[in-house]
């Protein structure tokens, strides 16, 4: 009993019980004759034409099945039909209702029967491919975790994964999945973080490293102070921008919307116009089913979720079909230096001693006290190295003030100390007689950021603090450049030296440096005047004023951050730069998936045209072929959930050493 009704809850349930039915009536056919069985003969059947299966004047046993597959076939159509025709929208279905229909009055029950059973064989199809476009959306609800072991009381208890508490310590153990978003308070482990970043090699964990909910523990103990549980966890925020995206409209899928809400009545119009002038409702009816938009209809969205589907699974957030039709034609990218083209974890490499009445450490002590009232990311190894060597100050300065684009000012122990660029010791009058200047030129042009320390308008030295060069920033571009960007841009704060040694580096084609925010913000628009596309690259905080403007923001590294996933255009959520030119490849490759869709769709309904009017093509004919060409369009869209060849592989296998030479600024 339960296998009956499952089986009748089955999609495939009517297309199968009216598949039957015509074989039953070319069954009874066949084997008794197309006059034998007589259950009625309606004398306006015969004057309606001799268009029926079998002999005019006689509806048969094998006619009673034919119709029989086309009701059973045709209620959920024609329901559907009226339901949208009450809301004003005339839909693919009414096509095929008014022609199923029109098929049974003129007594053609073979044509009603195989165009219905035809189009639910389609629409049954079409539905269950839609959801495997989805299977990406599927697989990271299926990651989902259900079960959380936490300590309470100094007990292990497995409760439900959304009932966790903020706070509490959640243990995760070889082979488990983590059920929070957390910080590691003890422990370490190789977490496989695939469903969230799409990296495939487990990452190392240790103490106040950050775990995401969904992840597996491949190896090691962690214990995990939960900080994000149920909807709150980046799993729940990529799951839910994912089903936005799929279903956002691209701006050619609305186009094609709009296209048919016009070109379904027009078919009507055609249908009735011919039908009339020629006389013959046979064809009439025949191009109301051939005129269906089915695969036209269908030829965007199945691209759309494909492409958004196999971005996601591959660990890349687009936010919509626009954005994702915008990012094919992106033609330049702007890259922020800093964290993005560099690791963004400076250090301190050089102390320059120009003011012989001093040394270094005293050079290294007034940065340090300046540079604790600051948050900017150069302050940290300037601070980490005065610790080391016992320096460290005591307290913050009594004012700081940061100076966007040239450094700091601050008063420590009653003294004015200014750590900053050349443009700052002009802004307070200060002359360079000792030659801070050649020597900060010098340790840009080696790739470093130079920082002059002047104390009570004396300078003491210049500080010089390096960055590492990402390992795979140049292969990142020479694959963007792979991918048809013809311009790859750097917008940095920092100095034109130092700029232009990591540009050469990496392989940028043009530089702009010495940039504020607003400068950066016009760069972008200048490259749009030009007629440029535009990708901005950048960490959201000195670059949001270009990033909003760009046609397509990129946040990267953004499984941590719960702003960027929701509010980026483009979120990459590892850290691997060689996700940028994939996901631009990505999306080429779904808009040339949808223009085939639009072109198969286009030419399908041109040839069943020519066709109908030249002869030989009825409605079973013109319904078999339009239902091949959606399926046509559906298996083409799903190639896109394979990955491209070349796609990005393990980090580690494309990775090329790295190059002690980029740096970060002040401002």
């Amino acid at each position: 009993m339960n296998a009956l009704r499952s089986w009748r809850s089955s999609p495939w349930f009517i297309p199968i019980v009216s598949g039957l039915c015509i074989a039953a009536a070319f069954a009874v056919e066949h084997l008794f004759g197309g006059a034998g069985n007589i259950v009625v003969s309606p004398r306006w059947w015969i004057d309606a034409g001799a268009h029926a299966h079998g002999s005019a004047d006689d509806f048969t046993l094998a006619n009673a099945l034919m119709l029989a597959a086309a009701i059973i076939a045709g209620y959920g159509i024609v329901v559907k039909a009226v339901r949208a025709a009450l809301v004003r929208f005339v839909s693919i279905d009414l096509l095929v209702s008014i022609a199923a229909i029109g098929a049974v009055l003129i007594g053609n029950f073979w044509e009603a029967a195989a165009v219905t059973f035809l189009f639910a064989i389609g629409h049954t199809l079409e539905a269950g491919t839609m959801n495997r476009t989805r299977a990406a959306l599927v697989e990271l609800v299926a990651v989902a975790p259900d079960v959380a072991v936490v300590l309470r009381d100094g007990e292990q208890l497995e409760v439900a994964a959304h009932q966790v508490r903020i706070g509490e310590i959640v243990l995760v153990k070889n082979g488990a999945k983590v059920p929070v978003d957390g910080r590691v308070v003890a422990g370490s482990g190789a977490i496989d973080e695939a469903s969230i970043t799409g990296e495939s090699i487990p990452v190392e964990k240790t103490e106040s490293d950050h775990v995401f909910a969904g992840t597996i523990s491949r190896a090691g103990f962690l214990q995990v102070e939960a900080t994000g549980i149920g909807a709150d966890t980046t799993l729940a925020r990529i799951i839910h921008r994912v089903e936005e995206a799929q279903d956002a409209k691209a701006k050619t899928q609305a186009f094609i919307d709009r296209f048919s809400k016009w070109y379904t009545p027009a078919v009507m119009v055609l249908a009735l116009t011919a039908g009339l002038i020629t006389g013959d409702v046979v064809l009439g009816l025949t191009l109301l089913v051939i005129g269906c938009p089915g695969a036209l209809v269908i030829s965007i969205p199945v691209a759309i979720v494909a492409g958004i589907g196999r971005a996601a699974r591959n660990g890349i957030l687009i936010k919509g079909g626009e954005f994702l039709e915008t990012s094919a034609k992106i033609s330049a990218v702007a890259v922020d230096k800093t964290g993005t083209l560099t690791e963004g974890r400076p250090t301190l490499t050089d102390i320059v001693v120009l003011d012989q009445r001093f040394d270094r450490r005293d050079v290294l002590r007034w940065a340090a006290a300046a540079e604790a009232g600051s948050e900017h990311p150069l302050a940290r190894p300037i601070l980490d190295v005065a610790a080391q060597e016992g320096l460290a100050p005591q307290g913050v300065p009594g004012v700081v003030t940061p100076v966007v684009g040239k450094g700091i000012v601050a008063e420590v122990e009653g003294r004015l100390v200014l750590v900053g660029n050349a443009p700052l010791l002009e802004e307070h009058g200060i002359v360079d007689d000792a030659g801070a200047g050649s020597a900060a030129d010098a340790l840009a042009a080696a790739g470093k950021t130079p920082m002059i320390v002047a104390v009570d308008a004396e300078v003491l030295g210049v500080i010089g603090v390096a960055d590492t060069v990402r390992a795979d920033a140049a292969e990142m571009i020479r694959r963007l450049h792979a991918s048809g960007v013809r311009k790859v841009v750097m917008l940095t704060g920092d100095t034109r030296l130092v700029a232009e040694a990591i540009g050469a580096a990496v392989g940028i084609d043009e530089i702009h440096a010495s940039l504020l925010p607003e400068d950066k913000l016009e760069a972008v628009a200048r490259l749009q005047r030009d007629g440029h596309t535009v990708a901005m690259v950048g960490d959201g905080v000195n670059d949001a004023p270009a990033l909003a403007i760009a046609d397509i923001g990129v946040a990267m590294g953004a499984a941590g951050s719960a702003v960027a996933v929701e509010t980026a255009d483009l979120a990459l959520m590892g850290d691997n730069l060689l996700k940028l030119p994939e996901a631009i490849g990505l999306a080429k490759r779904t808009v040339r998936v949808m223009r085939q869709n639009i072109a198969i769709a286009l030419l399908t309904v041109a040839v069943l045209l020519v066709g109908v009017f030249a002869g030989g093509v009825t409605m079973a004919v013109g319904m078999l072929v339009h239902e091949g060409s959606v399926l046509i369009v559906i298996l083409n869209a799903m190639r896109l959930l394979r990955n491209a060849p070349g796609a990005t592989r393990a980090a580690k296998d494309e990775r090329v050493p790295g190059r002690p030479l980029e740096t970060a600024t002040q401002g």
